[in-house]
């Protein structure tokens, strides 16, 4: 038997079978995760085949990669290295893949986030901060006994990250296996996001066997080595000048080397090729152009995660058929 609140939410979805989750959580004044938890109770019921029924048949994007809890502290001075320093600490929501796919969210675009939770106290939050921003988790992994992804990092005072530690080890468990099984959701999808936390036979496997436009963040200059191998699978890549030197082999010191490097990197297979530097802006290229970018004035608050958000906006430009200078 229906309570009143999922006959009320039943009526909705035989009224308008496309309706969102985000559409009924406003129209019933609750929050996305309580509507999720409803879905999942209608579907036990029968009174539902499920809950990707009810989504709207508008293009969604797919987003492999991590989902952490980060862990951040940043001094109210000048960092001083080996000791200790008064200042601010705060717990959030992070991972390169959940952020990319929070910000395509913010974009009003529907998202499938596949990642890796743990069995604790902080997946919990984790997944529930996930459904409330609008992220679909229906793909991700759920590893029993396992810890949940956390990164913990120092900044100094500017917000400019200095130090960090990542315990990740949990993203071994994204393996070619469970991205197989799941290889419908992801084909269907108007984009595929990757991040580099994924095992480098996983990646191997997505560039492989997915065939729709695939968008990658190298996230480091070591893991960035992991996309040797596939990089003429990749549509679009997005790395800052240590990730593009290493791919491409070129050191880059000046406009000419840094334009050279991008060329490099398209040579290879690569569709576009958005090359963050920093404080000095932003070199895009693709096959027929090179635009160099200026960094736009604005107050720094905390640079984590700036780069995931370009990739979001990256990504959902590539799916509205903007060229490079409008991307």
């Amino acid at each position: 038997m229906l309570t009143n609140r999922e006959q009320m939410i039943f009526n909705w979805i035989k009224e308008q079978p496309s309706i969102t989750q985000k559409e009924i959580a406003e129209r019933a004044g609750i929050s996305r995760s309580s509507v999720s938890v409803h879905i999942s109770n209608l579907t036990a019921k029968g009174a539902i085949l499920g809950r990707r029924y009810i989504l709207s048949e508008r293009p969604y994007f797919i987003v492999i990669g991590a989902a952490n809890m980060d862990i951040a502290g940043r001094p109210d001075t000048s960092l001083v290295a080996g000791d200790s320093n008064p200042g601010k600490v705060t717990m959030s929501f992070g991972g390169v893949g959940r952020n990319v796919a929070h910000n395509l969210a913010l974009l009003d675009s529907d998202v499938r986030l596949l990642t890796a939770f743990g069995e604790d106290y902080r997946a919990r939050e984790l997944k529930e901060g996930c459904l409330d921003c609008g992220i679909d988790i229906d793909a991700s992994i759920t590893v029993p006994g396992a810890s949940t992804s956390t990164y913990l990092f120092i900044m100094d005072e500017h917000g400019e990250m200095q130090e960090a530690i990542n315990d990740m080890q949990i993203y071994e468990y994204v393996t070619p296996e469970r991205i197989e099984e799941r290889l419908d959701v992801i084909q269907h999808a108007a984009a595929c996001v990757i991040d580099t936390n994924l095992p480098q036979q996983t990646i191997e496997f997505i560039a492989k066997n997915v065939t729709c436009p695939i968008f990658c963040d190298p996230v480091s200059s070591i893991k960035a080595q992991k996309l040797k191998k596939v990089l003429g699978k990749i549509h679009t890549l997005k790395p800052n000048r240590l990730e593009a030197e290493m791919l491409s082999g070129i050191k880059i010191t000046d406009d000419t080397s840094l334009e050279a490097a991008a060329h490099e990197l398209l040579a290879t297979g690569l569709k576009r090729v958005f090359i963050s530097l920093g404080e000095k802006g932003l070199l895009c290229a693709d096959h027929e152009k090179t635009v160099h970018l200026p960094l736009l004035p604005a107050k720094l608050v905390n640079m984590t995660g700036a780069g995931d958000a370009m990739m979001a906006g990256v990504t959902w430009a590539y799916t509205q058929g903007m060229t490079l200078e409008q991307t």
